[in-house]
């Protein structure tokens, strides 16, 4: 499922930076493949009004994941190494504390350290994995948004513009300066 988290084109001023948590496969598109859906998370990040921040755990998973076959063929084909994925994800990425498990708990046990963090620190977590985005009405209880991209909208405050930045386009409740749009049509089911 596709949820996408909107958030103000321009940053407020005086805005500190926002914590996020990247999981290991929106952390791959990120930092091998370029995917263009991670374009405004990097931008985020670039400006500085994003922080992301992970645990040594998280790195680690990271780290052993590079050395998939599957993903060494990928990081041949974009001729980049493990090393130098790595090194931008020690350049961006803040370590900080293992946190406590939350109450809410994932069916992906391999997952719940990203909804921990996330819940800990109020963070955005993105990730594509189902056990995860199945769990963000529950963590919007604990102020940490989970989304599957980040989409930068319009400057609220611009001429012509009244709909409120804190709209709720996904039905699970008000949201602090950024609104959830799920898809409007389920995707037709494989046979």
């Amino acid at each position: 499922m596709k949820v996408e988290l909107r958030l103000p084109a321009q940053a407020q001023p005086g805005e500190p930076p926002r914590p996020v948590v990247v999981d290991t496969n929106v952390a791959l598109d990120l930092l091998i493949f370029s995917d263009p859906r991670t374009a405004p998370l990097r931008q985020l990040l670039a400006e500085g009004r994003l922080a992301w921040i992970a645990t040594q755990v998280m790195r680690d998973e990271l780290e052993r994941v590079l050395a998939y076959p599957h993903i060494a063929e990928r990081m041949d084909y974009y001729r980049v190494t493990a090393a130098q994925v790595l090194a931008a994800f020690d350049a961006q990425a803040r370590l900080v504390d293992i946190a406590a498990k939350v109450a809410y708990v994932c069916k992906d046990a391999d997952d719940q350290k990203f909804i921990d963090l996330a819940a800990a620190h109020q963070a955005i977590l993105l990730s594509k994995d189902k056990a995860v985005i199945c769990m963000r009405k529950r963590l919007l209880n604990m102020d940490a948004h989970v989304a599957t991209a980040l989409v930068l909208g319009e400057d609220p405050h611009r001429d012509g513009e009244h709909e409120s930045p804190l709209a709720d386009t996904a039905g699970i409740g008000p949201l602090k300066g950024a609104e959830v749009q799920a898809p409007s049509r389920m995707p037709p089911a494989r046979r």
